[in-house]
């Protein structure tokens, strides 16, 4: 898995198009925050012989970042662009739910935006040190 994660003053992610996708939010919601971390995640082929350990080293990674920078709000994007072996839509759907609940465990708010949708973004992200991190999970 490989997250890009960006410490922002505001973010809105707002449902244009259904993508191709065959795991998609029949409902697809829109999301909206203030000072949060938006974390561009995107699930690889080898991520699927284990889900569950990966979300919770996605999970600890991330809450590691949003503890350091005194941030409760985390908002999970799916993100198919970050280079790798993509895994199935299926599976970067388990490993995202599995991670987002491991996160609202660890008392972060934790939001998804619409999963297999094409969003438009809405994005000012803050400009410190800090506010940029990539990891590889």
């Amino acid at each position: 898995m490989r997250l890009l994660i960006w410490h922002v003053d505001h973010f809105a992610a707002t449902p244009t198009e259904r993508g191709r996708s065959r795991v998609a939010d029949a409902e697809p919601p829109a999301v909206e925050v203030d000072d949060a971390l938006v974390v561009f995640a995107q699930s690889e082929k080898a991520d699927e012989s284990d889900p569950e350990g990966v979300a919770e080293r996605a999970a600890e990674a991330v809450e590691r970042v949003a503890r350091q920078l005194k941030v409760p709000i985390v908002v999970l994007h799916s993100f198919a662009h970050l280079f790798g072996e993509l895994s199935s839509p299926e599976a970067a759907r388990q490993i995202l739910d599995t991670l987002e609940a491991r996160l609202e465990a660890r008392q972060l708010e934790a939001r998804q935006t619409a999963f297999g949708w094409f969003n438009r973004l809405d994005l000012r992200a803050k400009g410190h040190p800090l506010s940029r991190q990539a990891r590889q999970i």
